[in-house]
């Protein structure tokens, strides 16, 4: 594969803070915490907020395109879904929030 772990991570970075439209200063309370390569032409990059448990995965191809159709994972119950985020700046507190609560059926 011509895209490096390096790439596709930065390219998965890249998309989830343009989706989330995350400002230049609170991009720094993401970071990358795995990356693996799931067959010859693509990668899933997990990425994280420092300090909460949830999760992004998302799937970046060879082509340097990432999947919209991204999947989020919280292991926060629905009593406690926002008692962690209150610190958060702003945005990134409403990413949560939101992407927690669309999880609920």
């Amino acid at each position: 594969m011509e895209l490096s772990i390096a790439e596709a991570e930065q390219l998965a970075l890249d998309f989830l803070m343009t989706e989330w439209d995350i400002n230049s200063e609170d991009q720094e309370w993401f970071s990358v915490l795995n990356t693996r390569q799931t067959g010859e032409n693509w990668y899933i990059v997990e990425i994280g907020v420092e300090g909460l448990p949830d999760k992004w995965f998302i799937q970046v191809y060879d082509t340097r395109e990432c999947d919209p159709n991204y999947t989020f994972n919280s292991p926060m119950n629905v009593a406690d879904f926002f008692s962690d985020i209150n610190e958060l700046p702003d945005r990134i507190s409403h990413v949560i929030a939101a992407e927690r609560s669309a999880g609920v059926v």
